[in-house]
Protein backbone atom coordinates (compact mmCIF):
# COMPACT_ATOMS: atom_id res chain seq x y z
CA UNK A 1 0.00 0.00 0.00
CA UNK A 2 2.94 2.16 1.07
CA UNK A 3 4.61 2.05 -2.66
CA UNK A 4 1.41 3.04 -5.08
CA UNK A 5 1.04 5.64 -2.21
CA UNK A 6 4.46 6.50 -3.01
CA UNK A 7 4.44 6.37 -6.44
CA UNK A 8 1.00 8.41 -7.18
CA UNK A 9 3.27 10.79 -5.07
CA UNK A 10 6.56 10.91 -7.70
CA UNK A 11 3.79 10.72 -10.67
CA UNK A 12 1.67 14.00 -9.34
CA UNK A 13 4.96 15.55 -8.57
CA UNK A 14 5.66 15.35 -12.34
CA UNK A 15 2.30 17.35 -12.98
CA UNK A 16 3.42 19.48 -10.91
CA UNK A 17 7.31 19.95 -12.75
CA UNK A 18 5.30 20.37 -15.88
CA UNK A 19 2.91 23.32 -14.80
CA UNK A 20 5.52 25.65 -13.68
CA UNK A 21 6.14 27.48 -16.72
CA UNK A 22 2.23 27.72 -17.25
CA UNK A 23 2.14 29.18 -14.12
CA UNK A 24 5.49 31.28 -14.29
CA UNK A 25 4.12 32.65 -17.43
CA UNK A 26 0.10 33.25 -16.02
CA UNK A 27 1.81 35.51 -13.27
CA UNK A 28 4.13 36.80 -15.13
CA UNK A 29 2.41 38.05 -18.01
CA UNK A 30 -1.80 38.22 -16.74
CA UNK A 31 -1.93 38.48 -13.22
CA UNK A 32 0.93 41.20 -12.13
CA UNK A 33 -0.14 43.43 -15.27
CA UNK A 34 -3.75 43.28 -13.53
CA UNK A 35 -2.65 43.92 -10.34
CA UNK A 36 -0.74 46.61 -11.21
CA UNK A 37 -3.56 47.84 -13.48
CA UNK A 38 -5.78 47.71 -10.73
CA UNK A 39 -3.91 49.23 -8.23
CA UNK A 40 -3.22 52.58 -10.67
CA UNK A 41 -6.77 52.83 -11.05
CA UNK A 42 -6.73 54.67 -7.71
CA UNK A 43 -4.21 56.95 -8.59
CA UNK A 44 -4.04 60.47 -10.58
CA UNK A 45 -1.39 60.27 -13.13
CA UNK A 46 -1.13 62.08 -16.34
CA UNK A 47 0.68 64.00 -18.28
CA UNK A 48 0.13 67.94 -18.94
CA UNK A 49 2.06 69.29 -21.54
CA UNK A 50 5.72 68.34 -20.54
CA UNK A 51 4.70 68.38 -16.79
CA UNK A 52 3.77 64.89 -15.62
CA UNK A 53 1.14 65.06 -12.92
CA UNK A 54 1.36 62.38 -9.87
CA UNK A 55 0.51 59.89 -8.71
CA UNK A 56 -1.45 61.24 -6.56
CA UNK A 57 -3.96 58.50 -4.23
CA UNK A 58 -7.16 59.92 -5.16
CA UNK A 59 -9.51 56.77 -3.96
CA UNK A 60 -12.53 56.00 -6.54
CA UNK A 61 -12.11 59.22 -8.44
CA UNK A 62 -10.78 58.09 -11.80
CA UNK A 63 -14.08 55.83 -11.67
CA UNK A 64 -16.71 58.70 -10.81
CA UNK A 65 -15.14 60.61 -14.17
CA UNK A 66 -15.73 57.57 -16.30
CA UNK A 67 -18.87 56.81 -14.89
CA UNK A 68 -20.41 60.32 -14.82
CA UNK A 69 -18.78 61.24 -18.52
CA UNK A 70 -21.37 60.06 -21.31
CA UNK A 71 -18.78 59.32 -23.39
CA UNK A 72 -17.72 55.72 -21.76
CA UNK A 73 -21.78 54.88 -22.20
CA UNK A 74 -21.40 55.76 -25.89
CA UNK A 75 -18.75 54.36 -26.89
CA UNK A 76 -19.92 51.42 -25.14
CA UNK A 77 -23.20 50.81 -27.31
CA UNK A 78 -21.12 51.56 -30.26
CA UNK A 79 -19.33 48.39 -29.29
CA UNK A 80 -22.32 46.73 -28.26
CA UNK A 81 -23.98 47.56 -31.53
CA UNK A 82 -20.84 45.95 -33.89
CA UNK A 83 -20.67 43.28 -31.71
CA UNK A 84 -24.44 42.40 -32.58
CA UNK A 85 -23.93 43.34 -35.91
CA UNK A 86 -21.33 40.79 -36.32
CA UNK A 87 -22.60 38.04 -34.43
CA UNK A 88 -26.03 37.72 -35.36
CA UNK A 89 -25.64 37.00 -38.70
CA UNK A 90 -22.09 34.58 -37.66
CA UNK A 91 -24.20 32.69 -35.49
CA UNK A 92 -26.87 31.95 -38.19
CA UNK A 93 -24.45 30.82 -40.95
CA UNK A 94 -22.47 29.27 -38.83
CA UNK A 95 -25.00 26.69 -37.70
CA UNK A 96 -26.29 26.51 -41.49
CA UNK A 97 -22.86 25.61 -42.86
CA UNK A 98 -22.03 23.10 -39.63
CA UNK A 99 -25.36 21.51 -40.24
CA UNK A 100 -25.25 21.14 -44.29
CA UNK A 101 -21.63 20.03 -43.81
CA UNK A 102 -22.25 17.16 -41.39
CA UNK A 103 -25.71 15.68 -43.07
CA UNK A 104 -24.32 12.80 -44.39
CA UNK A 105 -27.47 12.60 -46.26
CA UNK A 106 -26.53 15.82 -48.51
CA UNK A 107 -23.94 14.44 -50.01
CA UNK A 108 -22.03 17.58 -50.85
CA UNK A 109 -18.69 16.91 -52.27
CA UNK A 110 -15.25 18.84 -52.21
CA UNK A 111 -16.32 19.51 -48.55
CA UNK A 112 -12.65 19.76 -47.68
CA UNK A 113 -12.31 22.81 -49.91
CA UNK A 114 -15.19 24.57 -49.05
CA UNK A 115 -13.99 24.60 -45.16
CA UNK A 116 -10.75 25.67 -46.03
CA UNK A 117 -12.37 28.44 -47.75
CA UNK A 118 -14.32 29.48 -45.10
CA UNK A 119 -11.74 29.36 -42.31
CA UNK A 120 -8.95 31.05 -44.66
CA UNK A 121 -10.72 35.05 -43.62
CA UNK A 122 -9.76 34.18 -40.33
CA UNK A 123 -6.07 33.72 -41.19
CA UNK A 124 -5.32 36.97 -42.57
CA UNK A 125 -4.52 39.97 -40.69
CA UNK A 126 -7.48 42.67 -39.53
CA UNK A 127 -5.11 45.13 -40.96
CA UNK A 128 -4.79 43.80 -44.48
CA UNK A 129 -8.93 43.21 -44.25
CA UNK A 130 -9.24 47.01 -43.05
CA UNK A 131 -7.42 48.12 -45.82
CA UNK A 132 -8.80 45.89 -48.45
CA UNK A 133 -12.53 47.45 -47.30
CA UNK A 134 -11.34 50.97 -47.09
CA UNK A 135 -10.12 50.66 -50.74
CA UNK A 136 -13.25 48.83 -51.66
CA UNK A 137 -15.61 51.10 -50.04
CA UNK A 138 -13.92 54.51 -50.74
CA UNK A 139 -15.48 57.23 -52.55
CA UNK A 140 -13.69 56.31 -55.75
CA UNK A 141 -14.04 52.69 -55.07
CA UNK A 142 -14.48 49.46 -57.01
CA UNK A 143 -18.25 49.56 -54.92
CA UNK A 144 -19.41 52.86 -55.56
CA UNK A 145 -18.19 52.54 -59.34
CA UNK A 146 -20.51 49.05 -59.74
CA UNK A 147 -23.45 50.95 -58.02
CA UNK A 148 -23.07 53.93 -60.07
CA UNK A 149 -22.36 51.54 -63.41
CA UNK A 150 -25.85 49.67 -62.61
CA UNK A 151 -27.82 53.00 -61.53
CA UNK A 152 -28.32 52.56 -58.51
CA UNK A 153 -26.84 55.40 -57.37
CA UNK A 154 -25.96 59.11 -59.25
CA UNK A 155 -22.87 59.81 -57.21
CA UNK A 156 -20.95 58.57 -54.66
CA UNK A 157 -22.37 56.95 -51.52
CA UNK A 158 -20.05 57.88 -48.55
CA UNK A 159 -19.95 55.07 -46.59
CA UNK A 160 -17.32 56.07 -44.05
CA UNK A 161 -19.07 59.25 -43.58
CA UNK A 162 -22.74 57.93 -42.35
CA UNK A 163 -23.06 55.92 -38.67
CA UNK A 164 -24.70 53.01 -39.47
CA UNK A 165 -22.70 52.59 -43.06
CA UNK A 166 -19.50 52.89 -40.79
CA UNK A 167 -20.62 50.34 -37.98
CA UNK A 168 -22.52 47.97 -40.86
CA UNK A 169 -18.66 47.37 -42.55
CA UNK A 170 -16.76 47.08 -38.96
CA UNK A 171 -19.11 44.19 -38.04
CA UNK A 172 -19.25 42.77 -41.80
CA UNK A 173 -15.47 42.85 -41.94
CA UNK A 174 -15.68 40.53 -38.01
CA UNK A 175 -18.25 38.78 -39.26
CA UNK A 176 -16.01 37.24 -42.52
CA UNK A 177 -13.44 37.31 -40.54
CA UNK A 178 -14.50 34.81 -37.65
CA UNK A 179 -17.41 32.92 -38.52
CA UNK A 180 -15.25 30.53 -40.14
CA UNK A 181 -14.08 29.40 -36.51
CA UNK A 182 -16.78 29.38 -35.28
CA UNK A 183 -18.54 27.03 -38.18
CA UNK A 184 -15.58 25.12 -37.03
CA UNK A 185 -16.47 25.08 -33.73
CA UNK A 186 -20.20 23.83 -34.46
CA UNK A 187 -19.08 21.33 -36.67
CA UNK A 188 -17.14 19.69 -34.05
CA UNK A 189 -20.06 19.65 -31.77
CA UNK A 190 -22.53 18.56 -34.21
CA UNK A 191 -19.95 15.56 -35.06
CA UNK A 192 -20.14 14.73 -30.93
CA UNK A 193 -23.49 14.24 -31.20
CA UNK A 194 -24.82 10.33 -31.10
CA UNK A 195 -26.14 9.19 -34.41
CA UNK A 196 -28.49 6.92 -33.01
CA UNK A 197 -30.71 10.33 -31.63
CA UNK A 198 -31.00 11.23 -35.04
CA UNK A 199 -31.89 7.35 -36.02
CA UNK A 200 -34.58 7.49 -33.39
CA UNK A 201 -35.78 10.71 -34.43
CA UNK A 202 -36.25 9.77 -37.98
CA UNK A 203 -38.09 6.20 -37.16
CA UNK A 204 -40.28 7.90 -35.18
CA UNK A 205 -41.30 10.20 -38.07
CA UNK A 206 -39.33 13.42 -37.07
CA UNK A 207 -38.74 15.96 -39.90
CA UNK A 208 -35.67 17.45 -40.41
CA UNK A 209 -36.45 20.91 -39.14
CA UNK A 210 -37.85 18.88 -36.05
CA UNK A 211 -34.64 17.21 -35.58
CA UNK A 212 -32.75 19.96 -35.41
CA UNK A 213 -34.85 22.29 -33.19
CA UNK A 214 -35.40 20.04 -30.70
CA UNK A 215 -32.40 17.43 -30.67
CA UNK A 216 -29.24 19.19 -32.16
CA UNK A 217 -29.49 23.04 -30.77
CA UNK A 218 -30.00 21.35 -27.52
CA UNK A 219 -27.40 19.16 -27.55
CA UNK A 220 -25.33 21.72 -28.61
CA UNK A 221 -26.16 23.81 -25.43
CA UNK A 222 -22.50 23.93 -23.86
CA UNK A 223 -20.47 24.78 -27.43
CA UNK A 224 -23.21 27.55 -28.23
CA UNK A 225 -22.23 29.41 -24.85
CA UNK A 226 -19.13 29.42 -25.14
CA UNK A 227 -19.15 30.49 -28.41
CA UNK A 228 -21.55 33.06 -27.35
CA UNK A 229 -19.08 33.98 -24.34
CA UNK A 230 -15.80 34.38 -26.41
CA UNK A 231 -17.74 36.09 -29.00
CA UNK A 232 -18.98 38.96 -26.49
CA UNK A 233 -15.86 39.10 -25.11
CA UNK A 234 -13.86 39.62 -28.66
CA UNK A 235 -16.58 41.64 -29.32
CA UNK A 236 -15.53 44.13 -26.30
CA UNK A 237 -12.26 43.98 -26.93
CA UNK A 238 -13.07 45.30 -30.88
CA UNK A 239 -10.09 47.23 -31.99
CA UNK A 240 -7.99 46.64 -34.98
CA UNK A 241 -10.54 47.21 -37.40
CA UNK A 242 -12.37 50.43 -36.62
CA UNK A 243 -8.94 51.88 -35.57
CA UNK A 244 -7.30 51.22 -39.26
CA UNK A 245 -10.99 51.90 -41.15
CA UNK A 246 -11.26 54.86 -39.11
CA UNK A 247 -7.04 55.94 -38.26
CA UNK A 248 -8.12 55.97 -34.59
CA UNK A 249 -10.64 58.72 -34.87
CA UNK A 250 -13.92 56.71 -34.75
CA UNK A 251 -15.73 58.85 -37.12
CA UNK A 252 -18.21 59.46 -37.89
CA UNK A 253 -18.92 61.50 -35.22
CA UNK A 254 -17.36 58.89 -32.72
CA UNK A 255 -20.20 56.19 -33.63
CA UNK A 256 -17.43 53.53 -34.39
CA UNK A 257 -15.11 54.50 -31.43
CA UNK A 258 -15.34 51.08 -28.96
CA UNK A 259 -14.00 50.99 -25.75
CA UNK A 260 -10.61 49.68 -26.23
CA UNK A 261 -10.15 52.81 -28.27
CA UNK A 262 -11.16 55.08 -25.89
CA UNK A 263 -9.01 53.27 -23.40
CA UNK A 264 -6.45 53.26 -26.24
CA UNK A 265 -6.46 57.14 -26.36
CA UNK A 266 -6.02 57.56 -22.34
CA UNK A 267 -2.45 55.03 -22.82
CA UNK A 268 -1.37 57.56 -25.85
CA UNK A 269 -1.61 60.87 -23.56
CA UNK A 270 -0.40 58.80 -20.48
CA UNK A 271 -3.38 59.15 -18.45
CA UNK A 272 -2.91 56.06 -16.75
CA UNK A 273 -5.11 56.14 -13.95
CA UNK A 274 -8.08 56.88 -16.51
CA UNK A 275 -7.13 54.14 -18.26
CA UNK A 276 -6.50 51.67 -15.18
CA UNK A 277 -9.95 52.67 -13.81
CA UNK A 278 -11.48 52.12 -17.50
CA UNK A 279 -9.50 48.36 -17.34
CA UNK A 280 -11.38 47.44 -14.54
CA UNK A 281 -14.85 48.81 -15.86
CA UNK A 282 -14.12 46.74 -18.55
CA UNK A 283 -13.32 43.75 -16.69
CA UNK A 284 -16.36 44.08 -14.57
CA UNK A 285 -18.66 44.41 -17.95
CA UNK A 286 -17.45 41.29 -19.10
CA UNK A 287 -17.51 38.91 -16.30
CA UNK A 288 -21.14 40.33 -16.01
CA UNK A 289 -22.05 39.48 -19.34
CA UNK A 290 -20.87 36.69 -19.65
CA UNK A 291 -22.56 35.72 -16.53
CA UNK A 292 -25.96 36.70 -17.86
CA UNK A 293 -25.12 34.94 -21.27
CA UNK A 294 -24.25 31.79 -19.56
CA UNK A 295 -27.50 32.16 -16.83
CA UNK A 296 -29.92 32.83 -19.73
CA UNK A 297 -28.46 30.23 -22.28
CA UNK A 298 -28.20 27.11 -20.07
CA UNK A 299 -31.88 25.43 -18.47
CA UNK A 300 -31.38 24.14 -15.04
CA UNK A 301 -31.47 20.32 -14.39
CA UNK A 302 -34.75 19.17 -13.29
CA UNK A 303 -34.75 17.28 -9.87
Amino acid sequence: MKKKTSKVVRYNRWGYIFLIPFVAVFIIFQLVPMVTTVYRSFFENYRSGLKVIGPNFVGLQNYVTLLTNGDMLKYFGNTIIMWLICFIPQIIFSLLFAAWFTDPSLHIKGQRFFKTVIYLPNLIMASAFAMLFFTLFSDSGPINSILMQLGIISEPFKFLTHAWSARTLVGFMNFLMWFGNTTILLMAGMLGIDTSLFEAAEVDGATSKQIFWKITLPMLRPILVYVVITSLIGGLQLYDVPQILTSGTGDPARSTMTMIMYLNKHLYSKNYGLAGALSVILLIITGILSMLVYRFTTVKEEN
